[in-house]
């Protein structure tokens, strides 16, 4: 059973004043995600993102098309109660401390006092809120509300976590604390679905992706498939260049950058023998230092996909 399922799920708006039309936010998603993953859910502002997470967690409802999280539809209660969101922008009231915050989700969640209170403590710890966490949430920054956000999402210990735009407000060390935590609750077995425009995020973390751009799904699968594409070619550092080579580099390999000390950059093609270059500038006195192959990248993919995707719908 898939951890969370959507079937041809369809939002569409009314804009406009004095004759409104329909505008569609998303257009007939299709997509599954199964337990204990990691998934992205990438896409460019505007893409689709929040307002699918928002059909999930019933904050708005759908013009056609259904979602099940946990095999149950998204608005059984006792599948909601399995599940921790954080919305793209948390608000709070903001004259409670982080503690009184939490204690109050944690007694809507059954936990006895001292229960509530134990578990707060745990989460605070999860998220890096030490001493603040008495403070009143009036005096937080963006990326402490939205360490507030994370604890309150993992107060009931999810089975399926859902978190827009994870990083939003975190400096560096922030956004490695929360890298961290989606790696332990997909250790723990805890399914994590999360938006970003974030693409080195999804790189490091996610077991497969999905792209959306104007409302539709442009693509969706492993990371190792959208990323083995044909090898284009290679990229190769080399030092110690004698004069006579750093000459004649130009006419055999046309790509040529010269870089700091005096190493070189050099690309061949994906039908070229790198052995036998290597071999061939050895020869000549130069060193090597790296090679690398050239491939597709995340960000490559996502702009190629971005671009292709057909104008939304607006005026059905």
């Amino acid at each position: 059973m898939a951890a969370i399922e959507t079937e041809g799920l369809t939002k569409d708006y009314l804009v406009g004043f004095w004759r409104p039309r329909p505008y569609r936010a998303l257009d007939a998603l299709t997509l599954s995600v199964e337990p204990g993953e990691v998934f992205g859910f990438l896409g460019p502002n505007g893409a689709g993102k929040s307002t699918t997470l928002k059909l999930l967690m019933q904050l708005i409802f759908p013009t056609s098309g259904v979602a099940r999280i946990l095999g149950s539809p998204v608005g059984d209660v006792a599948a909601r109660k399995r599940i921790g969101f954080l919305a793209e922008n948390p608000y709070y009231y903001d004259y409670l401390t982080a503690e009184e915050l939490l204690t109050y989700f944690a007694r809507l969640f059954g936990y006895s006092s001292a229960d509530a209170k134990t578990r707060v403590a745990g989460v605070l710890d999860q998220v890096g809120l030490g001493a603040e966490r008495r403070l009143r949430l009036r005096g937080f920054s963006k990326g402490m509300v939205q360490r507030v956000g994370l604890a309150q999402a993992l107060l009931n210990e999810p089975e399926v976590v859902f978190l827009d735009e994870p990083m939003s407000g975190l400096d560096p060390l922030g956004r490695r604390d929360v890298r961290n935590l989606i790696l332990s609750l997909r250790k723990r077995g805890c399914t994590v679905f999360f938006s970003s425009h974030i693409l080195s995020d999804a790189e490091e973390l996610c077991d497969r992706v999905a792209i959306v751009a104007q409302g539709k799904l442009a693509a969706a699968g492993r990371l190792d498939e959208l990323l083995a594409f044909e090898l284009q070619g290679w990229e190769l550092v080399i030092a110690d260049v004698p004069a006579a080579l750093a000459a004649a580099l130009p006419a055999r390999f046309g790509n040529v950058t010269a870089l700091s000390h005096g190493r070189v950059a050099l690309r061949v093609g994906a039908d070229a023998e790198p052995d036998q270059v290597i071999r061939d500038l050895r020869t000549a006195g130069a060193r090597l230092e790296s090679l690398n192959p050239i491939r597709l990248t995340l960000e490559d993919f996502f702009m190629n996909h971005v671009r292709a995707a057909p104008a939304r719908v607006t005026g059905l």
